[in-house]
Formats: C-alpha cells, sequence, structure tokens
C-alpha cells in the first residue's frame, strides 16, 4: 500500500546487486569536502564506486556478492606513486652515497646497459608491483625501458599503470636510438589506448639528456594521442647550471619557450625551481612530483613545494626508483615529507599532514590528470580502495585519523588492496602473485649481478 513501510522481506527482494559491499569502516575519502564517514560503507560494481554512506542505509539498498568487513580498520583511496622506475629494485643499493651524476653515469646506467634486458625489467617490476601494493599504491606512474613488458606485468598483476618508455639521446637497453624509441612508443598508445588499468605516457628522459629535437617530437606525440608527458626537471642545482650556460634559460623555460608545457606534463623533481620557474609550472598546470627521499639521498636538494603549493600548483608525491630511495613504500615518504619541510623551514606548519595525505592521493590523480576517475572515494570513480588497520599497537590510542596515516603508519598496517574493484591484496597475502617464488628469482639475479660487478 503506498506510503506504507516496505517490510523486511520487501526491502531485501528490492535491493540493488553490487560486486562488492564494505560496511563498518572509517571511511576518509579524501574529497574537496574532506568527508569522513563513520560506520561508513562502500558500494562497487564493475570497478566503480556505485554508492556510499552510512553502514546501515547501504546494506538495506545493496545486497553484494562478497560482504567485506572493515570493523577496526580505515578504508580510503589507493595511493598513487606519481614518479618511480619499478624494475629499479633489481639495483637497490648497489651505489649508494654519491652525487646523482656519477651514480648515473658511473654506476647504474652501465649496470643497465649490462644487466637489463626484457626478463629481467619485468622481474625487477613484479617486485616493484609487490613492494608498492603492500604499502599501500595503486597506481604508480613509470619511465623505464621495455615499457611494453612492464605494462603486460602490471596488467596481469592488477596494478593500475602509467607507464613510459624511456627516450634518452643515445641507446638503451630496450632501444637503439630516441626515435625508435618515439616510434615503440606510439605503437603502445594505439595498443594500450582502450585498457581500463594501462595508460602510455609519452617519457623523454630530462632536457640534458634529449635534445630539443627529440623533445619537441616528444611533445607532438603526446599532444596527437593527447597523453601525458613524463620528464625529470631541474633535479640537481648542477643540472640547472649547465642548463642555463648552454640555453641562457632554466630547464623550466626552457620547456616553456619550445612549446613542451603547453598540454599534461608530469615533472619530476623540481627540486631548483626559480619563482618565475614556479610560476610558469602553475600557469601551464604542469603536475610536479615531489620526491624527497631520493633527492634528499642524492644530495640534490629539497624542492620548494610549500610555495608551488600556495601559488595553487599540482603537486603529488613520488619515491623515484628503489635504487636511489631505496624503499617503495609511499606511506614513508609521506612521512619523511611532512618532517623535512618542517625542519627545514623551521615552522611546524609548513607541510601539515592533510596536505601530505592529499599530495600522495587526489594531489598525485591531479599531476596525472587523472582525478576525474581515481585518487578519492566518490560516486562514479574507480574502486582503488585501501583498508589500514587501526588495531595495530603503533595506531592506538587515536585521536586523528588523518595525522596517523601520516604520521604513525606502517606499510605493515596495510591489510587490504582493492584495485578497479578487484581484490589483490587480503588479510596481508598477496592475491595475484607467486610471491616467495619471485623473491628466490630475484634473489638469484641479484647473486649474479653481484659477482659480475666484483
Amino acid at each position: 500500500m503506498s506510503g506504507e513501510l516496505q517490510t523486511t522481506g520487501e526491502r531485501v527482494r528490492d535491493r540493488r546487486s553490487v560486486d562488492i559491499l564494505i560496511v563498518r569502516g572509517l571511511v576518509v575519502t579524501m574529497s574537496v569536502d574532506r568527508t569522513i564517514i563513520e560506520d561508513g560503507a562502500v558500494a562497487i560494481k564493475d570497478g566503480a564506486i556505485v554508492d556510499m554512506g552510512q553502514s546501515a542505509q547501504l546494506q538495506l539498498r545493496y545486497s553484494a556478492d562478497r560482504v567485506m568487513d572493515a570493523n577496526g580498520k580505515v578504508v580510503m583511496p589507493g595511493l598513487i606513486n606519481a614518479h618511480t622506475h619499478a624494475s629499479m629494485t633489481l639495483l637497490r643499493g648497489l651505489a649508494d652515497d654519491v652525487a646523482l651524476h656519477v651514480w648515473l653515469e658511473n654506476h647504474i646506467w652501465p649496470a643497465e646497459a649490462k644487466f637489463m634486458n626484457a626478463d629481467t625489467v619485468v622481474l625487477g617490476a613484479t617486485v616493484g608491483f609487490a613492494e608498492m601494493v603492500r604499502s599501500g599504491t595503486t597506481t604508480f606512474n613509470d619511465m623505464y625501458f621495455f615499457a611494453d613488458e612492464i605494462a603486460m606485468a602490471a596488467k596481469n598483476f592488477g596494478i593500475r599503470a602509467v607507464v613510459g618508455e624511456g627516450i634518452l639521446d643515445f641507446p638503451t637497453p630496450a632501444m637503439g636510438s630516441p626515435q625508435a624509441a618515439l616510434a615503440r612508443t606510439e605503437e603502445l598508445i594505439l595498443k594500450w589506448q582502450s585498457d581500463p588499468l594501462i595508460r602510455i605516457a609519452v617519457a623523454p628522459h630530462s632536457p640534458y639528456s634529449c635534445s630539443q629535437e627529440v623533445l619537441v617530437q616528444s611533445q607532438r606525440l603526446a599532444q596527437k594521442y593527447k597523453v601525458p608527458l613524463h620528464i625529470h626537471v631541474a633535479e640537481t642545482k648542477r643540472e640547472v647550471d649547465e642548463a642555463i650556460a648552454k640555453t641562457g634559460l632554466s630547464p623550466v623555460a626552457y620547456l616553456h619557450e619550445m612549446g613542451f608545457l603547453d598540454m599534461v606534463v608530469v615533472a619530476a623533481h623540481c627540486v631548483h625551481v626559480t619563482s618565475h620557474d614556479i610560476g610558469l609550472l602553475v600557469e601551464h598546470g604542469v603536475g610536479v612530483v615531489h620526491c624527497p627521499k631520493s633527492n634528499c639521498k642524492l644530495g640534490s636538494g629539497v624542492a620548494p613545494i610549500a610555495d608551488l603549493l600556495a601559488a595553487g600548483g599540482h603537486v603529488g608525491l613520488g619515491t623515484d626508483g628503489a635504487a636511489s630511495n631505496n624503499r617503495l613504500d609511499l606511506f614513508a615518504e609521506m612521512g619523511f615529507a611532512a618532517l623535512l619541510h618542517k625542519g627545514v623551514r623551521m615552522d611546524p606548519l609548513a607541510m601539515d599532514a592533510y596536505t601530505m595525505l592529499e599530495m600522495a592521493t587526489i594531489g598525485g590523480a591531479r599531476a596525472l590528470g587523472m582525478a576525474g576517475a581515481i585518487g578519492s572515494l566518490e560516486t562514479g570513480k574507480r574502486a582503488d580502495i585501501l583498508f589500514i588497520d587501526m588495531d595495530a599497537p603503533n595506531m592506538k590510542p587515536m585521536y586523528d585519523v588523518v595525522s596517523h596515516l601520516v604520521y604513525a603508519i606502517d606499510a605493515g598496517n596495510v591489510d587490504t588492496v582493492i584495485i578497479d574493484g578487484r581484490i589483490i591484496m587480503e588479510d596481508r597475502q598477496l592475491l595475484t602473485l607467486n610471491e616467495s617464488a619471485t623473491l628466490d628469482d630475484v634473489t638469484s639475479l641479484g647473486a649474479k649481478i653481484r659477482a659480475a660487478r666484483g
């Protein structure tokens, strides 16, 4: 009868079917209004978030193939590692405590030329995927060699990825010339353009390792297919000094002058940028990726991220590769970055916890041009979701959940990871990888690399 309350049986029959219903979690949405839902629920269908709200309400609206009880856990967006080189797990600890140019020219590039091939790159990347997922990353932005093989490995593992074939003026382990790398990139854009997890970027390494011709060709290719450009910019003072001596311009101004910044650009590092550079980055909406641990370890400096944010810049967070960090743990990166900027500026308010959490989630999505799909828990976005165990000793007691997610958390608190609606890790168990076999393989390869290097 109209206006009468439905019976319990009628409500059950009327419930909409979904794939996963998460209930009883503390839902940290990272939405613009900073909504946090206590005793919250998230409904997932076909890889997307279809509804959110109080558990009691959603349990009346939906029936699910899988109900996941998140009692005692934070439910939050997956982290976005906006700049890394996943396969460089193979070179973790290979050359520490040296300057960037020495690290690259004397150690990393020679080792890559000798040891990196399609098989080893995939092995290293797979170890990287496991490390990232275990520490809460659900999307990563990668620049390396054998990009198609990395993309396929990421697809098989189930992690979301933006992947670029590294383009340099000299031969790489995968490509004999920058022209070959550009041609390969175009093939990959066409191959992966409809994939729900994989996106291809055009990835010229840097202004100092790519000629102006190659940079312009990279920009035109990215513009043709409306895909991102991914590049290292102003990482060291030496790089900036050499750029000014050669071109009369800073690296940022040099890229601006050639029209390189006139589209979606992801600029890693930006450590040595002036106020004029910051203005250009903000004007063009460039996604700057802060990699504080790598920059500090290599003695490159500390990027003026507070100034970039104050100017309205898009800033994401990245780990860089494991060879220069030496971890792919974005929660650790958050805590380090917050403390670093407070210490450098001698201001405890310089980088607050919520800003850091934004940088690792929706900020990273904005930097990659993907904020419409990932980075926050909102209806219509893809279901990239973490469960964080709040019953662990390091998370007790809890007065401010955001503070704990930046200052108190450990990677071991990441309990469950869902990517595009698929459960990738549950109760700390990876479900898409034979982890022990993979680690045995990488240990064996590491022994060979160590023996060959003497």
